[in-house]
């Protein structure tokens, strides 16, 4: 087994990778950037190390400086985690190529065809394994896109290859919609995965989403933990999860099962994945393999009793898996609700801020994934989530009344959250009866009764703190870009203006350094910190109200800029590809 394990990932996903460690008896090394010094999984790790500025290009996917800082450290081993590198099949061969590391994941092979969605349709074909009918070729032309969709009939969905989430997809309805639809989802492609590449399939109208667990080790074994239903999205991202789903009866749970066991097991895949289909009028379709741990792992864990992370690093250590497929059993029901730092009532836009009140729930079938505390900033730097909450009951129903106890018992302060979002659904007819799918939410779900949702169970208007200070302070420092905890007594001095050399306190990106500009009311301003994906006007155009100005790709999803009156673009400042703060100044009128 291995010794010390690097965790190239942050928050609660790195904190539930540092427990498994834990438990191994391994020593953990946490990495961070800038903007997450105070963070949970900083404070969990037996070492940290800083990694660069806030910017995630700058730091949590800066795959050479992490190699650097594994190496430093003496880790034998680096997981991943879910998001940022862990599916980059190039970062995975890095490690297997550094001598004294090893990769917790599967290979950077079976990533790779797997990773790209028409590679994994062609070995999920040539498995006997159904797919939604669609390309197995990249296609690049809107006139062959046209053709596709009068071959499949319309609505199609364009895909990135590297995609996932949502991200990187578009729904053409029409023939007129081809080419805008084409250029969006390369560019996503793009921006999101570095891989502009796109494949086209038939879109399915009212799916559920059906996703399978499975581990394989590097003797030949495959087993498969059950299936997840994670019907319940937004926007194509999963808010809701649930095991095992009520949509399959026995016979359909098994060939699901055995179907996702023979695609990975074709693809030499080894190591924790999802397989994951769509299922409509009892049929399944292969959709695409996470080569990775992935959010929702938590249900799997709670019906099985079977630690998915643990056996990561006994399958990466050469252990053979200690459980045969029949060894399997789905005891109780189990669901996670995503516990967002987002407002429901104003289009689950980010929000982030101090939680000045945060008191989780407790007692029995509840478990609590996070890293976070009270006091606590949820910065806008990277994903919105605080935290994942995981009930288990005997079955579906007692699973959703103890959801009920433990939702009105996790008491947020200080920042809008989901939780008035998962209260409501666990009084709607459609969720509690299991007959949703996955556009149950973008068809249906009525704005009014967010809103009210959110007067009734949202927070109160955030406060901070009272402003003092004990005597007797703990404080951390960093030497030599290592991350130590100091005790300090009698106080630690304060600025409230800037740093200790006179300049201001804000972090890097374009400018920094430079006096901040001022929005005026002839501004167009960021809302959220971001990435520019297109800038879509130049100084001199002609715009109205709500025409777009740029797309601004935040929290992993690509919002539209809008200017709020008419005027003529005075000046740009931003360019595709900038990082901009929230309150930048995007574009200028006249």
């Amino acid at each position: 087994m291995f010794e010390k394990v690097l965790v190239a990932n942050r928050g609660e996903i790195a904190v539930r990778v540092m427990v498994a460690c834990e438990e191994l008896g391994i020593e953990t090394v946490a990495v961070y950037s800038d903007a997450d010094r105070d963070a949970g999984h900083v404070e969990y790790a037996d070492e940290a190390y800083n990694i660069g500025p806030a910017p995630a290009s700058e730091s949590y996917l800066d795959q050479a400086e992490i190699v650097d800082v594994a190496e430093r450290a003496g880790a034998d081993a680096i997981h991943p985690g879910y998001g940022f590198l862990a599916e980059n099949a190039e970062f995975a061969c890095r490690i297997e190529s550094t001598d004294g590391i090893t990769w917790v994941g599967p290979p950077s092979d079976a990533m790779e065809t797997l990773g790209e969605k028409t590679k994994a349709r062609t070995v999920m074909q040539e498995s006997g394994i159904p797919v939604v009918p669609g390309t197995t070729e990249p296609v690049d032309d809107a006139e062959e896109v046209r053709e596709l969709g009068d071959e499949f009939g319309y609505p199609i969905a364009i895909k990135a290859e590297g995609g996932g989430g949502g991200r990187g997809m578009k729904i053409v309805r029409s023939e007129a919609e081809v080419e805008d639809a084409l250029e969006s989802a390369q560019r996503e492609g793009e921006a999101y995965f570095g891989n502009d590449s796109v494949y086209v399939e038939k879109y399915l109208e009212a799916p559920k989403h059906i996703e399978v667990q499975v581990i394989a080790d590097q003797h030949g074994n495959v087993r498969h933990l059950g299936e997840r239903d994670c019907s319940l999205q937004r926007r194509h991202q999963k808010v809701i999860e649930e095991a095992p789903s009520s949509a399959l009866d026995a016979e359909l749970r098994t060939e699901i099962g055995e179907a996702a066991r023979q695609g990975v097991r074709e693809a030499g895949y080894t190591n924790a994945g999802t397989v994951e289909f769509l299922l409509e009028d009892g049929e399944f379709y292969f959709m695409e393999v996470n080569t990775r741990i992935q959010v929702e792992h938590t249900v799997s864990e709670e019906v099985t009793g079977i630690d998915i992370v643990r056996w990561q690093f006994r399958v990466a250590a050469g252990e053979e898996l200690g459980f045969a497929q029949d060894d399997v059993k789905i005891n109780e029901h189990a669901i996670e609700y995503r516990i967002n730092a987002e407002n429901p009532a104003a289009d689950f836009a980010p929000t982030p801020g101090q939680l000045t009140t945060y008191r989780p729930p407790a007692s029995i079938g509840v478990r609590l994934d996070h890293a976070v505390a009270q006091g606590d900033e949820i910065g806008g730097d990277y994903d919105s989530m605080i935290g994942k909450l995981i009930v288990s009951g005997d079955d579906r129903e007692h699973c959703l009344e103890r959801s009920k106890r433990a939702l009105e018992h996790f008491a947020v302060e200080g920042v809008h959250t989901t939780i008035p979002f998962h209260r409501l659904m666990l009084a709607d007819e459609i969720f509690v009866a299991g007959e949703h799918t996955t556009k149950y939410l973008d068809r249906e779900l009525d704005d009014d009764a967010l809103e009210a949702a959110v007067d009734r169970w949202g927070p109160a208007e955030a406060t901070g703190g009272d402003g003092t200070q004990s005597e007797t302070a703990e404080v951390t420092v960093e030497v030599n870009g290592r991350r130590f905890g100091v005790v300090i007594e009698d106080g630690v001095p304060q600025t409230t203006a800037g740093n200790a050399d006179g300049g201001t306190a804000s972090g890097g990106g374009p400018g920094a350094d430079a006096t901040p500009e001022v929005a005026t009311a002839d501004a167009v301003t960021a809302e959220m910190q971001g990435t520019i994906l297109s800038v879509a006007v130049e100084p001199g155009d002609e715009v109205a109200d709500d025409d777009v100005v740029c797309v601004l790709e935040a929290m992993k999803m690509e919002n539209d800029v809008v200017a709020a009156s008419g005027g003529t673009v005075e000046s740009v400042p931003i360019t595709e590809g900038d990082s901009v703060d929230m309150g930048d100044t995007l574009v200028t009128l006249e």
